[in-house]
Order: C-alpha cells, then sequence, then structure tokens
C-alpha cells in the first residue's frame, strides 16, 4: 500500500493504472491537453491582440483582429502570429477617410487628387484583411515615393516580436499550472 498524502493506492495494479491513464499517447489525456494548450494560445492571443490595438493609434478599420492562432493537431504545441495576406478578402467596410477639401471646399491646399481605384479597393479591406498594417507597424517600410510626391516611410516599431515573446513565455507557465493541477486531480480521485 502506498500513501503519498493524496491518494492511497493498493498495489502495482492501481499505480500502473493511474499512470497509464495519465500517459499522453491516451486520447482522454490527449484531448485534455489539447484544451489545455488551446486556452493558453487563446489568452495570449487576446493578450496580444490588445497589445496590437495599442500599437495603432488610430485604427477605425480595425487592423488589430489580424492576429491569429493556431494549435496543432499531431504534436503539442501553437502559434500566434500575423495573419498572412489572403488570396480572397473578407467582408468589405465602406469606411473612408474623410477628404481636407469635403470639411472646408473653400481652403487652399489640400488633397486634391481623386482616389484611385486601388485606393478605394485598399481602405474598404476591413479586420483579419488588414494584417499588412500590423507587418507595415511592425517591421516598417522603406521611403515611399509616387509620381505625386514624397510619401515618407513608416518607422519599425518591433511591437509583435516582443509582445508575442513575453506573452508566449506566459503561456507555457499557464500550460505547465493547468497540466500540474490536472495531474493532481487525477491523483486525487483515485
Amino acid at each position: 500500500m502506498i500513501d503519498n498524502g493524496l491518494v492511497q493506492i493498493e498495489g502495482l495494479e492501481d499505480l500502473e493504472r493511474v499512470v497509464k491513464k495519465l500517459m499522453t499517447d491516451e486520447p482522454e489525456m490527449r484531448k485534455q491537453l489539447q484544451g489545455i494548450i488551446r486556452k493558453a494560445i487563446g489568452a495570449a492571443r487576446r493578450r496580444i491582440t490588445k497589445d496590437a490595438k495599442s500599437a495603432i493609434e488610430n485604427d477605425p478599420r480595425d487592423a488589430y483582429k489580424a492576429v491569429r492562432s493556431a494549435v496543432y493537431k499531431k504534436i503539442f504545441g501553437g502559434q500566434v502570429n500575423i495573419l498572412p495576406t489572403r488570396r480572397r478578402r473578407g467582408e468589405a467596410t465602406s469606411w473612408q477617410r474623410p477628404r481636407k477639401l469635403d470639411q472646408n471646399p473653400r481652403q487652399r491646399g489640400g488633397n486634391r487628387l481623386h482616389r484611385s481605384a486601388n485606393t478605394m479597393r485598399m481602405e474598404s479591406y476591413y479586420g483579419a484583411d488588414r494584417g499588412f498594417v500590423l507587418r507595415f507597424f511592425n517591421a516598417g517600410t522603406s521611403k515611399r515615393e509616387s509620381r505625386y510626391g514624397n510619401r515618407g516611410s513608416i518607422r519599425a516599431r518591433e511591437w509583435f516580436g516582443y509582445s508575442s515573446s513575453m506573452q508566449m513565455h506566459d503561456a507555457v507557465a499557464d500550460i505547465s499550472e493547468m497540466i500540474d493541477e490536472l495531474i493532481n486531480a487525477e491523483f486525487k480521485l483515485k
């Protein structure tokens, strides 16, 4: 008889049964571990999304929604990253940046050029389709010029690498804690 303070196990067969149930190749344990990983990765994704929302000062088309998470099926693990560019876009938005001349038609200067079809298409992207904006803010851009003049560049803020490594480190700690609780609960029930 083994008494470790948590549970009394009668004989080697009972100990073997409990340990076998905790093996990762058991379907029930695998399902529970996947659920734990999914919960921790989802929490990390939500925190990174919050960091993305604060990294962009003015985001009327919700580019912060382009942060995604995935939990692997064959191995235990997961990832959080910025959504890649899709071949098809999702829901479009009719939001347009207000034009300066529309606010005061008699003013001098301002943007007098009509928006091209490409600009209108890019401005209709919404939510997860605006992952390119998060990549611009993360990696920056080189000096951009058009035939109408200098458009400047976007300074690299590198917020994603810092935020994701910190949040994934916290996720690993959460996973470890939840697995400990799972194992302790399994031994206490027997």
